[in-house]
C-alpha cells in the first residue's frame, strides 16, 4: 500500500460510522466499473484496429475530411 493510500485511509477512518460505509461503497462501485471499462475496451480491441484501418485507408483515398459537427 502506498503512503498516499495509507493517509486517505487514515484520514477516512476519522469519519463518522455513516461517512465510512458511503466513501467505501464509492471506492468499491469505482473499482468495479474501472474493471468493467477495461473489460469492455479489451473485448473491443480488433474492432477498433479496423474502424482505425479503414480511416486510415479513406483518408489516404482523398475521402476523408475535417469533422463537421453540424454534419452529425
Amino acid at each position: 500500500m502506498t503512503e498516499l493510500f495509507k493517509k486517505a485511509f487514515q484520514e477516512a477512518s476519522k469519519l463518522p460510522a455513516v461517512e465510512q460505509n458511503a466513501l467505501a461503497k464509492w471506492l468499491l462501485e469505482e473499482l468495479e466499473s474501472e474493471k468493467k471499462w477495461e473489460n469492455i475496451f479489451a473485448e473491443s480491441a480488433d474492432v477498433l484496429d479496423r474502424l482505425a484501418d479503414e480511416a486510415i485507408r479513406a483518408h489516404k483515398r482523398g475521402k476523408a475530411g475535417p469533422l463537421n459537427i453540424d454534419r452529425l
